[in-house]
């Protein structure tokens, strides 16, 4: 199969993941005492993914210059969340039941929708690359996907937005994906570009989005499922290679 047609055909899969991740956390009635649980295990999954699995194949690409680019992913997000977007701030609360302020919700949707189009973008890229590197990137995706849209509607409903919305959110997020690999269908010549920027993404949602979010919860309960994604990761990682 062309490795674009492949591509188009996972990233409805991945996008699917999302979807599904979402519908998860909806169909259910979910304490915000849970809820933070999830948020949490999507933040080290997600960290652990950037760093081990994405951030090595753009070095290996470009090489010091993926470095940069990775950077300007970071910077990206910053810049939607902090310049475009700057009254979304972490930290804020109106109710103290809620476990984050309802503009913390909208702004950890706006990185997801940039990370998740840059998951599409990685997909293809890896695809462009060598069949072997898509595959393996894929995987990696995939296997956060579900996580990721459990993250989305796990930080909605916990900042009071409706079942709906965060149902909603986690559709978003799949189309984004799509979205991503359609782009790099029609840019396949600037694969060396999107991947690293697509690392610099995710780690920039992980770190400075979610595990803020984690900190601000007392004691060590919450900080510890943060590990447990990244184990989580490893073990799939281990399972893929």
């Amino acid at each position: 199969m062309h490795p674009i047609a492949l591509s188009l055909l996972l990233g409805v899969t991945a996008a699917a993941a999302n979807v599904l991740g979402g519908a998860i956390i909806v169909q259910r009635h979910w304490e915000h005492a849970y809820l933070k649980y999830f948020v949490a295990l999507g933040a080290g999954f997600m960290l652990a993914t950037a760093l081990v699995e994405v951030f090595p194949a753009s070095l290996q690409l470009r090489g010091k210059d993926g470095a940069f680019l990775v950077l300007l992913g970071y910077l990206i997000i910053h810049f939607f969340e902090h310049t475009v977007t700057p009254h979304f701030h972490f930290g804020e609360e109106i109710h103290s039941e809620h476990f984050a302020h309802r503009h913390t919700g909208y702004s950890v949707l706006i990185g997801l929708v940039i990370h998740t189009f840059f998951d599409g973008i990685a997909i293809a890229s890896g695809f462009l690359v060598s069949n072997s590197l898509g595959w393996i990137i894929f995987v990696a995706i995939f296997l956060h996907k579900i996580p990721e849209g459990f993250t989305v509607s796990s930080v909605m409903l916990a900042s009071g937005q409706s079942r709906r919305l965060a149902w909603g959110a986690s559709v978003l997020l799949g189309a984004a994906t799509f979205a991503g690999v359609l782009t790099m269908a029609v840019l396949r010549q600037e694969v060396s570009f999107g991947l690293p920027l697509s690392a610099g993404v995710t780690i920039y949602v992980a770190a400075s989005d979610l595990i803020p979010e984690v900190n601000r919860e007392p004691g060590a309960k919450v900080a510890l499922v943060v590990f447990l994604g990244v184990a989580l990761f490893f073990a799939l990682e281990h399972i893929v290679h």
